[in-house]
């Protein structure tokens, strides 16, 4: 097992663009509350059409906002060319571009099939390199599509290669819809490093068929030691049809301590900003940690 493990918070952006619209200062509150948790990666905002993700209409206003806190990397999500733009005049250099394996969810989510969005998104890692920026390729519905069913390892395998050709950073793959088991981990992680073994990767997951911690176990024993979460298990996507929240980032990090393995973040801050993540969406949020009472919870001094 890895001595360490780097978790990316993906509430303030994934979390909440699944959730009814809130105000722009408690977006704020909430952004600035996780960077005080010791977490040492967020994903910020995104910045995309009003029409697509109302959620996300007042990005350039909450970044602006923002308290940025020494130590932390902040990351935006952009769907093009135009998206991207807007991330480096907000002073992003770490910017994540997303293309479904499934070629129907990419239609559904871009209105374009898979090929299409690769073709765009190697125009956009030249223009993110040429700005001094990072290029993070996510690739969504890695494990399974609401409307193909399974998706062949293979299939995004070939996706990665593309994506590395094309100058990609790193990869991510998202588990969109919770299809994730602890053996389609282990074959795509399997099938992805049998052909690009140098790139770095991130695994993205959803809790819909409560298999997320089982999936995040089976990575760390596959040596994979970066992951996504989101305070409180918020999340979905607007995209997969019964998709509920993301990994729980207090979850996660429970775990992780009880086995030895660091993440930098403490845990009480964290299950206090998860708290005042259901104050800010007004609804009871899915974490068993936040459910859990004070005797049962492990401190940050228990990794």
């Amino acid at each position: 097992m890895p001595k360490s493990v780097s978790i990316r918070e993906v509430g303030p952006r994934d979390g909440l663009q699944n959730e009814d619209p809130i105000p722009t200062e408690a977006k704020v509150r909430l952004l600035d509350a996780l960077s005080r948790t010791g977490v040492r990666r967020i994903e910020a905002v995104s910045f995309v059409h009003p029409r697509a993700i109302p959620q996300m209409a007042d990005a350039d206003e909450v970044w602006q906002r923002a308290a940025k806190v020494d130590g932390v990397r902040y990351s935006a999500l952009v769907p093009n060319s135009k998206g991207a733009q807007r991330a480096l005049a907000a002073g992003f250099t770490e910017i994540e571009v997303v293309v479904s394996a499934s070629d129907t969810h990419n239609r559904r989510n871009v209105n374009r099939g898979t090929d299409e969005s690769l073709d765009d998104i190697a125009e956009l890692i030249d223009l993110l390199h040429q700005a001094g920026a990072t290029a993070e390729v996510i690739i969504a519905t890695s494990f399974g599509c609401p409307y193909e069913g399974d998706v062949d390892p293979a299939r995004v395998a070939a996706i990665v290669d593309r994506a590395v050709r094309d100058g990609a950073d790193r990869v991510a793959f998202g588990d969109t819809t919770g299809m994730g088991t602890p053996r389609r981990v282990r074959g795509l992680i399997t099938a992805v490093r049998d052909r690009d073994a140098d790139i770095p990767v991130l695994l993205h997951f959803h809790n819909t068929r409560g298999t997320a911690l089982a999936n995040l176990l089976t990575a760390l024993e596959l040596g994979v030691t970066e992951f996504d979460a989101s305070v409180g298990g918020l999340g979905g996507c607007p995209y997969a049809p019964g998709a509920s929240g993301n990994l729980a980032t207090e979850e996660a990090v429970h775990m992780l301590h009880d086995m030895g393995i660091d993440t930098d973040i403490d845990l009480d801050a964290l299950i206090e900003v998860a708290e005042l993540a259901e104050e800010l969406t007004g609804r009871r949020l899915p974490s068993g940690v936040l459910r859990a009472g004070p005797r049962t919870r492990l401190t940050a001094s228990s990794g």
